[in-house]
């Protein structure tokens, strides 16, 4: 089925203002989508055949679909009644009283996980990696509701689901229960705080690349362990994914321990991050007080960093919106980005790295057969959308629009 999309605004390069600063050049073409991939990319100024299905955009400025690369569908409270969160001293609290509640929000984990996934995609967002609670105290009634939710969405999202031991590795019948997700849904494995948590490190992150390499699976481990004992964990890891010839299939989540080293450590961890191509998933927190790792040193070394949005409304905050271009603009903000090209740039981090302009200014998306994902928006550049955060979007996934 061909579908075409018209004045449709694109990024095509850059030009220079009056006063030396970069712009970035648009123009409107026609789109045609044709069973859920572009098809054609034509100057609006051509004819079309209308025979097939129009819509026309009316000027809105097309960006690519979003990536959700960093979230708990399990652990949300959307669509129960309102309730905050119960303060906590330390992040055991935190996890004895979230353990507490499993049993009761089991019972509406389709429900709750749907909810999440509904916000997320109309914000934008087409792919979502989700850890899920396995634990001994529900088994896999998580997962069995997260992976409900999304076979409902699996024409519209692309999914990755994370086995996750959120009250820890090293306990309890945990492991066997991982390798019970891997058979029923599951299709990476996680960890969590071989140090904070297990109080063992090697022993935590050899029995993850255990389970990772009889399963064929790849791996995303939650590390908020800060510090010397945060880094020396990140470098043992590298150690394993070296031996085992794991290259580009691990990643570290949160990892706020390579900003709370030297300058001197966080270049010779970036080297070794890239070469082993373990990737970064920042959550870019809003308490700025937590340091976050050296983003820019990390894309200027060749790691490849993803953001995400974390959970939001759970046992841990009552805050967050579930909008990853909260995060672009969040870095962007924090970070100093003031120039149009590097505010534009800010939005790889949110789409797997697809940017409708390279790091030169030269276009590079979107292409004849490209997937037809799409977030519109009305603005006239990605730095604008970055830096506004325009509340009105149209969504398109898999060339299907989101209503």
């Amino acid at each position: 089925m061909k579908h075409w999309l018209t004045n449709v605004l694109l990024e095509t390069g850059e030009y220079l203002k009056e006063n030396d600063t970069v712009g970035t050049k648009v123009e409107l073409f026609h789109l045609e989508i044709t069973d859920g991939f572009i098809s054609q990319i034509v100057p609006a100024t051509d004819a079309i055949d209308s025979q097939n299905e129009v819509t026309d955009m009316k000027g809105k400025l097309l960006l690519p679909a979003f990536k959700e690369m960093h979230n708990h569908l399990d652990k949300t409270y959307l669509s129960l009644p309102w309730k905050a969160c119960v303060p906590v001293k330390n992040l055991k609290e935190r996890l004895d009283r979230e353990a507490q509640e499993l049993s009761v929000l089991a019972t509406t984990g389709k429900q709750r996980a749907a909810a999440m996934i509904e916000k997320i995609l109309k914000n934008g967002a087409n792919h979502i990696r989700t850890h899920v609670n396995i634990d001994p105290y529900i088994g896999l009634k998580n997962l069995e509701g997260v992976l409900a939710a999304l076979d409902d969405y699996k024409d519209v999202v692309t999914s990755e689901v994370i086995a996750f031991p959120q009250h820890g590795l090293l306990r309890d019948d945990v492991p066997k229960l991982l390798r019970e997700a891997l058979r029923n849904g599951a299709t990476m494995i996680g960890g969590l705080d071989p140090a904070g948590i297990d109080n063992s490190i090697e022993p935590s992150l050899y029995e993850v690349m255990d389970i990772a390499q009889e399963f064929n699976v790849d791996v995303d481990i939650h590390l908020h362990d800060g510090g010397h004992v945060g880094y020396y964990t990140i470098d043992k890891w590298i150690d394993i994914v070296e031996d085992a010839k794991y290259q580009g299939r691990t990643a570290i989540s949160h990892a706020f321990s390579l900003g709370d080293v030297s300058i001197m450590e966080q270049h010779k961890i970036a080297d070794r991050l890239a070469q082993q191509q373990v990737k970064i998933m920042s959550t870019v927190p809003f308490d700025l007080r937590r340091l976050i790792p050296p983003i820019e040193l990390l894309t200027e070394h060749g790691v490849d960093v993803h953001f995400g949005c974390d959970g939001f409304y759970d046992s841990w905050s009552p805050n967050g919106s579930g909008d990853i271009l909260e995060k672009a603009t969040t870095f962007a903000d924090i970070s100093r980005k003031l120039d149009e090209r590097s505010i534009r740039q800010t939005l790889k981090y949110i789409t797997s790295g697809v940017t409708p302009l390279d790091a030169n200014g030269q276009k590079v998306w979107p292409n004849v057969k490209d997937e037809a994902s799409f977030v519109f928006f009305d603005a006239v550049s990605s730095a604008e959308v970055i830096a506004r955060k325009p509340p009105n979007r149209v969504v398109m996934s898999k060339g299907k629009f989101i209503n």
